[in-house]
């Protein structure tokens, strides 16, 4: 299923700027987001175990998002090429693919986690690219929150996302507009493990899929040093607690 609403007023124009070879690149900034939930088999409990054991190394402060090692849960875990192939046949439906390619055998794979997410994008350093998330942990009253269009997928296993990483996102409890470092202290059962694919936006079908329009200021682009996104001609950031707009220090 997709879901777009259109940016108010106050939020446009929103640019992002991006690495495209050895320049920065304008583009639009998708509100559309494809979601569903699809079936896929519940990883083994050692598994399980052993995600947890290799995020409580990591030291996880709440908010933080990790790569996980993804080459022994691939060895361990004999249903994970059914997650892929499940992940793949979703992103079919969803016109992300032709009979000539797949998307997701040409895209990286990682294992992460999160302890909670605060508010933030991601197209400074994956301005060049969508997620495609696929989550794998039992229902923890956990939503993913997209301020920007008001969406909020409650986080389950087998909820499947793909998103533009210019659109503002979060983890946060269940029916929250905001992040509370409080809300994920130490001893919550409260990490999320999930797979997620980069999809280049370069893509034709990702391109089509996402509705993003290339070079939307390419004179401005020009002129910029490093990856960013300008709403009304002004570098912004997003507020962590709040997901709101503010202006990049």
């Amino acid at each position: 299923m997709a879901h777009a609403s259109p940016p108010s007023v106050a939020e446009s124009p929103l640019t992002c700027y991006f690495g495209s070879g050895d320049s920065l690149r304008s583009r639009s900034v998708s509100d559309v987001i494809l979601s569903g939930r699809i079936d896929v088999p519940a990883p083994p409990a050692h598994l399980v175990a052993d995600w947890e054991r290799d995020a409580a190394s990591l030291e996880l402060e709440p908010g933080d998002v990790e790569a996980l090692t993804l080459a022994r849960t691939r060895a361990r875990w004999a249903d994970y090429k059914h997650c892929v192939k499940a992940m793949a046949d979703w992103t079919r439906g969803q016109g992300l693919t032709n009979s000539l390619e797949d998307v997701l055998a040409d895209s990286e794979v990682a294992l992460m986690v999160c302890r909670g997410a605060r508010y933030h994008f991601d197209a400074v350093q994956y301005g060049g690219a969508a997620f495609c998330n696929l989550f794998l942990s039992e229902a923890k009253d956990l939503d993913l929150h997209f301020p920007r269009t008001g969406l909020r997928l409650p986080l389950q296993r087998g909820v499947a996302v793909v998103f533009d990483t210019g659109q503002p996102h979060a983890v946060v409890p269940r029916g929250r507009t905001d992040f509370d470092a409080a809300d994920f202290a130490l001893g919550q059962d409260c990490n999320q493990f999930f797979l997620t694919w980069e999809l280049s936006i370069e893509n034709s079908h990702v391109l089509q899929a996402l509705k993003i329009t290339f070079d939307t200021n390419p004179a401005n682009a020009l002129h910029l040093k490093e990856a960013q996104i300008q709403l009304h001609g002004a570098r912004v950031d997003v507020d962590p607690a709040t997901g709101r707009w503010c202006q990049s220090e």
